[in-house]
């Protein structure tokens, strides 16, 4: 066992010999761009998790990923691998560390014609007298 060891050490490249280049926030933000394209086509369930997902770059060598529930986190931590290998490589820096924030304040709303309807329904009152005249199918 000890020789064993004693080789993957050998062959295992130290952490501080790995590239640290500098990449910027547009290289995050396009890279994530096209990991959600990819995900979108490949995993429906993964991508509509995720997809609100900001990322944002905080010091040369760190992620912040700010998430909206822990459901989504769990969706995102199965997939994590992929995205950030692809990226160490892509912008050859392999000292790369994510940091989760939840905030709340990205939950994407569904809208559905009702309240879409109901949206404009405020803006412009007509609307809401035209609606029980029609007796339009807000369904």
């Amino acid at each position: 066992m000890n020789k064993k060891e004693e080789t993957e050490e050998l062959f295992a490249p130290a952490e501080e010999d790995l590239p640290k280049e500098h990449f910027s926030q547009p290289d995050v933000e396009r890279e994530w761009k096209a990991f959600l394209l990819k995900l979108s086509k490949i995993d429906s369930v993964a991508y509509n998790a995720i997809n609100n997902f900001r990322l944002t770059k905080t010091h040369e060598d760190q992620i912040e990923v700010l998430f909206s529930s822990s459901t989504a986190k769990a969706e995102f931590d199965k997939v994590a691998g992929e995205f950030v290998n692809h990226f160490k490589h892509k912008v050859k820096n392999y000292g790369i560390k994510l940091h989760f924030k939840e905030d709340k304040t990205i939950v994407q709303e569904v809208m559905t014609k009702k309240k879409l309807f109901e949206k404009f329904a405020e803006i412009n009152p007509v609307l809401k007298d035209l609606n029980d005249l029609m007796r339009f199918d807000l369904t």
